[in-house]
């Protein structure tokens, strides 16, 4: 067995196994350098003003809110394309085609939707009914505030899922414990 050339100088082991120590790359400060330091980042502070508000928010600013109105949401609901042969209170097609389910809002699912502005928030879109689009939920997340892309763009960006009608009435059955189909205008009805 070997000894190192050091035999008389101890090596230093870290105070944990899990966390080596670190040398602290800032040098040692007085008490004295902190106070002043920190009065002179006050003396630095802009004075502001009473008409200048800091707590002022950019919905404030617009004086109009970020998000639609539970109202606006659903008559923007009303105004997207039904799916043919199902409940239009619970499914819909987006202005590309996308199926999307009622319940499934905010997620990143290929039948989840969000509530759009057409013209975006941050280039002066009002949270409007006119400005609101339903829209799958990865297309407008992949849109952002762009206005210059096109349809098929859009379309290119879908999450794209072969939903069949089974699998529409399962979706249906775990979200509302029931499946429920668009009700028919005429003809006869066999029980």
């Amino acid at each position: 067995m070997r000894r190192s050339k050091e035999v008389g100088k101890r090596q230093s082991k870290p105070s944990s196994p899990s966390r080596p120590s670190r040398p602290d790359p800032s040098p040692p400060r007085s008490r004295k350098s902190t106070l002043s330091s920190s009065a002179s980042a006050v003396d630095n502070l802009e004075v502001v003003s009473e008409q200048q508000d800091p707590f002022t928010t950019r919905s404030e600013l617009f004086d109009e809110p970020r998000s639609f109105p539970y109202s606006v949401k659903q008559q923007c609901w009303e105004k997207a394309e039904k799916v043919k042969g199902r409940d239009p209170d619970r499914w819909r097609r987006d202005p590309l085609g996308n199926i999307v389910f009622k319940k499934l809002v905010g997620c990143p699912g290929c039948l989840c939707h969000d509530f759009d502005h057409i013209v975006p928030y941050s280039k002066g879109g009002k949270s409007s009914l006119e400005n609101c689009q339903v829209l799958q939920a990865t297309v407008n997340r992949s849109k952002g505030n762009r206005t210059e892309l096109s349809r098929a763009e859009l379309i290119r960006r879908s999450s794209y899922c072969r939903v069949s009608g089974r699998d529409m009435d399962f979706v249906e059955l775990s979200a509302y414990g029931n499946v429920r189909r668009e009700q028919e205008s005429g003809g006869c009805r066999i029980q």
